[in-house]
Order: C-alpha cells, then sequence, then structure tokens
C-alpha cells in the first residue's frame, strides 16, 4: 500500500520548549485518521510542519513518497476556526474561489471552470443558499463548512483539519464526518486534529495519539485502547472518568 504521509525523526521547537520529539510514522493513502491528545501536545504544530508553515529542528517528511518541497500542492488545510479574521469583507464565494489560486497564481485570472468547481464545493456542503454571505454572518457551523468547501475546491490527495467540530452542532459534525469518509473511499487521505474520545472509534480508520512525543499511531482497533489514552493524557481524574466511561459503552476498552 502507498504511504500519503511518512515523517521521520522529526523535533519541533518554540525557542527553547520542545514542542514535538523525534515523531515517526507512516500512513497509508485512502486513510481517515483522527491525532488525539491533550492541549498543548503538538497536534497543530504537526499539521503546520506537514504544510511547511513551521521548520523543525530536524527530520524528514515526505509525501506520497515525495520530499515536502515537491508535494505540497497536494495538501489542503482546514484551520482552527479561531485563527480566522470574521469582520473582513468577504463572502462565502469569493473564500471558496481562493482555494482555485494555488492553480492559478495570485495574478491569475478565474475562469468559467473554477466558479463552477467553487458552487459544486459549495452544493456538496450545503451552503450555497449562503454564497453571498459576508462570512461573519455565518454561524459556526456553517463556517466549518466554508472552508471545507474551499479545501474541496484544490481538490487535493491530502486533507489537513484542525479541529473542523468545534463549536458545531451534531448535525453538522455527522454531515462533515459523511463527506470526509464518501472522500477517504475516493482514495483521498483525510487527517483531523478532533479532541471527542469518545467518537475516535466511530469516526475514524486510524489513530494517532500525541503528547510531545508520538504514543502511537496504527488502525484505531489496535492503538486506541486505556493504556494509549493514559500515555497521552497522563494520569489525571478527568481522563480517568473518560476511560471508565469508554470502558462501560465497550466502544474501545
Amino acid at each position: 500500500m502507498s504511504q500519503a504521509l511518512t515523517i521521520d525523526s522529526l523535533f519541533v521547537n518554540y525557542e527553547r520548549t520542545a514542542v514535538l520529539w523525534d515523531i515517526s510514522f507512516s500512513i497509508p493513502a485512502g486513510t481517515l485518521i483522527g491525532i488525539v491528545g491533550p492541549n498543548g501536545a503538538g497536534k497543530s504544530t504537526l499539521l503546520k510542519a506537514v504544510l511547511g508553515l513551521v521548520k523543525p529542528l530536524s527530520g524528514r517528511i515526505d509525501l506520497f513518497s515525495k520530499p515536502l518541497q515537491e508535494s505540497r500542492s497536494r495538501i489542503a488545510y482546514v484551520p482552527q476556526r479561531e485563527t480566522v479574521d470574521w469582520d473582513f469583507p468577504i463572502t462565502a464565494l469569493e473564500v471558496v474561489l481562493m482555494g482555485r489560486y494555488g492553480r492559478l497564481g495570485w495574478f491569475g485570472k478565474l475562469r468559467k471552470a473554477d466558479r463552477e468547481a467553487a458552487w459544486q464545493a459549495l452544493e456538496l456542503v450545503g451552503m450555497s443558499p449562503f454564497a453571498d454571505r459576508q462570512i461573519g454572518e455565518l454561524s459556526g457551523g456553517q463556517q466549518q463548512r466554508l472552508f471545507l468547501a474551499r479545501a474541496l475546491v484544490q481538490n487535493p490527495d491530502l486533507f489537513l483539519l484542525d479541529e473542523p467540530f468545534a463549536g458545531v452542532d451534531l448535525a453538522t459534525e455527522k454531515a462533515i464526518v459523511n463527506l470526509l469518509k464518501t472522500l477517504r473511499d475516493q482514495g483521498k487521505t483525510i487527517i483531523v486534529v478532533h479532541h471527542d474520545l469518545p467518537t475516535v472509534t466511530e469516526y475514524f480508520d486510524w489513530a494517532l495519539l500525541l503528547n510531545t512525543r508520538l504514543i502511537a499511531c496504527g488502525p484505531v482497533s489496535e492503538v486506541f485502547h486505556k493504556e494509549q489514552i493514559l500515555a497521552a493524557f497522563g494520569k489525571t481524574a478527568p481522563l480517568f472518568q473518560e476511560a471508565t466511561h469508554l470502558s462501560a459503552k465497550s466502544r474501545v476498552l
């Protein structure tokens, strides 16, 4: 099976603080994987390293068996909602069209095919009725769908989503998960930063447990168990309660 992402001996520091320490793993193409870990574990930093937005101290990142620099155009990124300036005077359709500039260059002229692709992406995520709406007027769930549409219009092979379910209602969350699974079935690879432990086994094929260092990475049935969860989160009371809850439901323990 071909590998979508391979990371070898990755170290990332912010000033003198270690954020990622000796991270190595491979993810096969056509996988839907959740990155799980406590706040400050380095989950978002890992995505930014793959995007080339942060410079590692050392290590190697390969995308589809090629160096990162040669394959970055095959990635689409959905950022955390709080990192976006929602007051910016831009419509939903214009945000999605921004996803086409990677192919055209910033001074390229949008074509009819680009606009058609943007409308198709908006329709796919149920956002076409809001195409002319200023982005700050959208609900949290609509905003998340919008940036997923921007990623879709890029037609990437690898999707990176940073907490896509934060601040969205359950119906929107389920709709996004169903769309991600459809993309997975089409051969796309999707990596999602995720916080809700009880839904990991329902949503993902693979899990990557992280807390500065790699705890485990592999199929959910093989790695998402009590010992690895405790190693990732630490033996805190809230975690034991969560682990007990999961065990009672026979979801992963």
